[in-house]
């Protein structure tokens, strides 16, 4: 008997770290499985979304598949409707509604993906589904933040023992709507057919605080539930303007100090990753160097949640793309993403598949993983 014990407290010790995902020591380093890791993985924004339409599709099975050939390690991608309207389906068939978010994770699991669910994408959807304003985000006892560890707790509860979820993301970019100084001309968008409000109002402007508490709200959920992988904001790059939009609500240029201050207030305990992006050449790019020594000072690694350029690979843009990835990987970034595979809404300009004509890009990160693999 003392040895089938022993057995089963193997087994079950075995369980817990293969399902761990990405987690960070004492040290701040970032590690999968317990070993040291840095990858890049893609953005596939709508893996799931693309299942709530009129017609679920479910060719991220293919997709999936596809990013498995290629090695390339994990997604992000939205966990939630961006609109009201899609989350009928939760409301009115939970089960049903968790049925093809099941057939994702189970879909990553087969092919070897990692997953980084991002749970409430759009920073509106929450509130206008609460018939509140999103400065609601900033409120603790608001129907919004019920709401958000509600359905925080439901997710994670159902998915801590899965080996695909890598970590858990609060939403996209909500610090680029805060304290703006011309608030008025940016309130989020209306569309009623959607399920928004008719018309916004002041209170729908958001400030950095607002943001800040329900990130401390969305992390102390996550911990509840999970106690190792990894918590992300979802936050772009702090605005070169942020900190005195913060304090005076003015566009004057942030010094470096009060850049890493905000960066670092932006991404609150128990939230232990800092999230930034890598678009701009100058305003994400050129501020990637301070943004990773400020990671490793803080001991919370740095994600660059979203990078990549727009176009057909045409010399600017290969250079341009270039230029982003040596940055990502001279700086040792332990994870990012590429802003987007496989997403019919940008086919234009931006999505990548293996079989497009930007599919040079996933030839670029496959071969940045081969480096980043060989240097660890």
């Amino acid at each position: 008997m003392r040895v089938l014990a022993a057995c089963l407290c193997w087994l079950v010790s075995l369980l817990a770290a293969v399902a761990s995902g990405l987690t960070v020591d004492e040290r701040g380093e970032l590690l999968l499985r317990g070993v040291p890791f840095r990858g890049i993985g893609v953005d596939y924004y709508d893996a799931f979304t693309r299942t709530l339409g009129p017609v679920p599709r479910t060719d991220y099975d293919a997709g999936f598949r596809a990013l498995a050939a290629r090695r390339i390690p994990f997604a992000r991608f939205s966990a939630g409707g961006y609109w009201p309207q899609d989350w009928a389906l939760y409301e009115t068939n939970r089960t049903e509604y968790f049925a093809r978010l099941d057939g994702v994770v189970q879909s990553a699991q087969q092919h070897g993906i990692g997953l980084i669910p991002s749970l409430f994408w759009n920073l509106s959807t929450v509130p206008d589904l609460m018939k509140e304003p999103c400065n609601r985000w900033g409120t603790a006892n608001s129907q919004t933040i019920a709401f958000m560890h509600a359905y925080t707790r439901e997710l994670v509860i159902r998915y801590a023992s899965s080996p695909a979820i890598w970590g858990w993301e609060f939403g996209n970019e909500y610090n680029l709507a805060a304290d703006l100084p011309n608030a008025l001309e940016h309130r989020p968008a209306v569309a009623p057919a959607l399920g928004t409000p008719a018309y916004r109002t002041a209170e729908d402007e958001v400030t950095h605080a607002d943001v800040r508490l329900a990130l401390r709200e969305f992390a102390i959920e996550v911990r509840k539930q999970d106690s190792q992988r990894i918590i992300i904001s979802g936050n772009a790059t702090p605005r070169p303007s942020a900190w005195h939009q913060a304090k005076e609500r003015s566009w004057a240029a942030d010094t470096p100090a009060q850049f890493a201050e905000m960066l670092a207030a932006d991404n609150p305990s128990p939230v232990n990753t800092l999230s930034v992006r890598g678009y701009d050449l100058a305003a994400d790019i050129g501020r990637l160097d301070q943004a990773s020594k400020l990671a490793r000072a803080n001991r919370k690694p740095l994600f660059v949640g979203e990078f990549g350029v727009s176009g057909h690979g045409l010399g600017e843009a290969k250079i341009k793309f270039a230029t982003i990835l040596a940055a990502i990987e001279t700086n040792h970034i332990p994870l990012a993403a590429l802003w987007v595979y496989d997403f019919d809404g940008q086919v234009k300009d931006w999505s990548v598949t293996a079989t497009n004509d930007r599919n040079w890009q996933l030839e670029a990160i496959e071969e940045a993983n081969r480096r980043m693999r060989v240097s660890r």
